[in-house]
């Protein structure tokens, strides 16, 4: 057991110094993007672009979370090789599969808390992030939702802002039907109200079909001056590429709230496959890290008097990288149908902890 707490320990001290140092060069890359991309605004600071930066430092730690573990995994076993350490335990009958349960265990602690405790984090910072970065770009600010009542979405600009609720939709979100739109004036409240058969999204415009528009403003008398129209144009600020781009990513919604959302999503006529998938991907994604963990092992858990320790670490890596390209190949396949959601997203997994543990069993036994 104190031989376990000592790996256990070292591993984790290798995770957070590795997550230091790439969380730090991911930030300076993110940094010089929202530079480019905000950075000639005349209306945004410095200072704001920190705090974009800010809200979006638990998806970086997030991305690089299988590559910090494999090169964790690697320097633990090197470092126990240098110092004849892992000879020692090899020496007291301690096998290769049973020194690697401390790193495999805390690796599979560290995915269920990405899971559980960042992924709601990630969600909440990139709701925020993304309300604060389309307000800089346009001055206002759009949204899109999905609840037991139906689609909701919001769009805006200097002039006010627009709430836009649909009892459904087509599949990609272009064409709503039973729509309703208010609209609100800044510092003035409700001023207009339209409710229509069906609304289509074009280029900068929807086109409502059997609407009926009431002036919502002061001293008026909304259904007596309410106008009927055939066909009705209105501004939109929205895009049909910005409304797929929401429904198609889970980034914004909590592991804990997706079943529902999947649920809501069905009803208003989307389809959830993507979810789906996203959903469990997450489910399998402590199971992957311990893949990584694994893959590290297999390639370096010997001494270093053997020589070829460069091409053993450069193996690992490279064989974690294309564990990484094949996972996120067959959740694009998942998420395109080609693929069964249970296939897409835990197939990987499973056959990477396998052929880890193979190689485990070849070094350790020939």
């Amino acid at each position: 057991m104190i031989l376990h707490m000592y790996f256990a320990r070292r591993f984790f001290m290798g995770f957070l110094g590795l997550t230091i140092v790439l969380y730090a060069l991911s930030a300076v890359v993110e940094l010089f993007e929202l530079l480019g991309d905000f950075g000639t605004a005349p209306d945004v600071s410095f200072p704001q672009i920190l705090g974009l930066l800010f809200l979006r430092s638990p998806g970086l730690v997030d991305q690089i979370l299988p590559l910090i573990l494999l090169l964790a995994t690697i320097m633990l076993f090197i470092g126990l090789a240098r110092t004849s350490e892992l000879v020692v335990t090899r020496a007291a009958g301690r096998s290769a599969i049973r020194s690697l349960i401390a790193p495999v265990v805390v690796a599979l602690v560290i995915g269920v808390l990405a899971v559980t405790m960042l992924g709601p984090i990630i969600a909440a910072f990139s709701n925020r992030y993304a309300a604060l970065s389309e307000g800089y770009r346009t001055g206002g600010n759009a949204a899109l939702s999905v609840s037991g009542e139906g689609l909701w979405l919001r769009q805006g600009d200097t002039n006010g802002q627009t709430v836009i609720r649909a009892a459904r939709s087509n599949a990609d979100g272009s064409v709503l039907y039973d729509v309703t739109f208010l609209s609100y004036a800044p510092q003035v409240g409700p001023n207009r109200r339209i409710e229509a058969a069906s609304a289509e999204l074009t280029d900068g415009h929807w086109v409502l079909t059997q609407a009926k528009e009431w002036n919502l403003q002061s001293g008026t008398n909304a259904e007596a001056e309410a106008l009927r129209h055939a066909r009705l144009e209105l501004p939109s600020s929205l895009t049909v590429d910005r409304i797929r781009e929401s429904l198609g990513s889970s980034s914004g919604v909590s592991i804990w709230e997706m079943q529902g959302f999947i649920a809501q999503l069905e009803h208003a006529g989307f389809s959830a496959r993507r979810h789906q998938v996203w959903f469990q991907s997450q489910l399998s994604r402590p199971l992957f890290l311990a893949a990584m963990v694994l893959v590290g092992a297999a390639f370096t858990m010997r001494h270093t008097r053997f020589g070829g320790t460069g091409p053993a670490v450069l193996a690992a890596v490279l064989l974690g990288f294309a564990l990484y390209f094949i996972r996120s190949f067959a959740v694009i396949l998942g998420e395109n149908g080609q693929l069964a959601v249970p296939l897409a997203t835990w197939a990987v997994p499973v056959a990477a902890n396998l052929l880890a543990l193979g190689l485990l069993l070849h070094a350790e036994d020939g």
